[in-house]
């Protein structure tokens, strides 16, 4: 008897039910564990056979069910985010890699926004809420500081982590040394024959706006340079533009590192506007690394720096906290990387 493609293909589950984790081993070719080790975000897994894993997840349409789960064990398995209410890159590729490790782990995420530079009453009312909302753990995507009194009385009843350290000596799964990111830049610029490196910075709001900034400051001084005056933005591309301004008029400014590739685009338009051509009159380093650095007009030299995995890490935590284990998938201090593109070039006098 010839055997028909039926017969030949792994067993699927029947229309009745719904596909289990042991339906996705049998199609990927994998057992139960290489499952849960893909879905749970562990990079202990070949490429080739998570991508098999995967797969078989969309064509079965497995999902980890959440519900039922919850009405199981009496638990609501919500992650609670808290974030500030902005439309910077680094905000939405955090969410995305917290929504990936919670979605992986059958827990679903439930977000508090307070807006741009809220007191520290509005972060705790933001905490309760979620509290009240059902959430196990919460995700701290704001720079709060977890040792306040107040938030240590909360954090001992609620698991809960920041989604990047503010120092590398700090306890959280992630951190980007933000001075490194600094001196990646200011390196890169000088080593290229600039005399100087003028420096467009973030909202001081943030932590990582003060490193970067004695960090530019100290790379330069390291250098026998005396730092040309700081130029300070809020993010935004408009803030750039009028940073861009700024320096169109100093004729001798020739190198500036820009704390956002979104400020970049900004400054890159304002030069422009003004008869300064990038790279060729001015060299510009950014930071982050989103989608559209690559395709920019030049394309942007750029710091990367990895926000889904913090996402991911931060979420893993989070959920080891609450399940009282040890985190699966923490990653290390992670090194920025330099991206050089085509914003940068000697100066014309080198």
């Amino acid at each position: 008897m010839i055997a028909t493609i039926e017969h030949m293909s792994p067993r699927r589950p029947r229309d009745d039910r719904a596909p289990s984790q042991v339906d996705v081993a049998q199609l990927a070719g994998v057992s139960t564990q290489t499952v849960s080790r893909v879905m749970s975000g562990q990079d202990n897994v070949r490429p080739d056979t998570a991508r098999r894993v995967l797969a078989a997840v969309e064509e079965l349409g497995y999902r980890v069910h959440a519900a039922a789960a919850s009405l199981a064990s009496g638990r609501t398995r919500v992650l609670g985010v808290i974030v500030v209410s902005t439309d910077r890159y680094s905000s939405a590729a955090l969410g995305v890699g917290i929504q990936q490790a919670a979605a992986a782990n059958g827990y679903t995420v439930s977000t508090a926004a307070v807006a741009d530079h809220a007191s520290a009453e509005a972060f705790l009312e933001a905490f309760d809420r979620l509290e009240r909302q059902g959430a196990e753990g919460i995700i701290l995507g704001v720079p709060l500081e977890l040792e306040s009194p107040a938030m240590r009385a909360r954090t001992e009843r609620t698991p809960a982590t920041r989604s990047e350290r503010t120092s590398l000596e700090e306890d959280a799964p992630l951190a980007v040394d933000q001075r490194a990111i600094a001196r990646l830049a200011v390196e890169h610029l000088l080593d290229l024959g600039h005399k100087t490196v003028w420096h467009v910075s973030g909202d001081d709001y943030w932590t990582e706006t003060q490193q970067r900034s004695e960090a530019w400051e100290q790379t330069l001084r390291d250098r026998g340079i005396v730092p040309p005056p700081l130029i300070p933005a809020d993010w935004t591309p408009e803030s750039g533009y009028r940073a861009g301004r700024t320096i169109a008029a100093i004729p001798e400014a020739t190198a500036v590192f820009v704390s956002s590739d979104e400020m970049a685009f900004g400054l890159i338009r304002a030069l422009h506007e003004a008869g300064r051509s990038v790279p060729d009159d001015v060299s510009v380093v950014s930071v982050d690394d989103i989608a559209l650095a690559a395709y920019a007009s030049p394309a942007l030299t750029t710091v990367r720096q990895p926000f889904e995995a913090m996402g991911r890490a931060a979420a893993l935590r989070v959920i080891a906290q609450i399940e009282g284990h040890e985190a699966v998938g923490e990653m290390p201090s992670t090194d920025p990387q330099l991206i050089v593109r085509s914003s940068t070039a000697p100066p014309r006098t080198a």
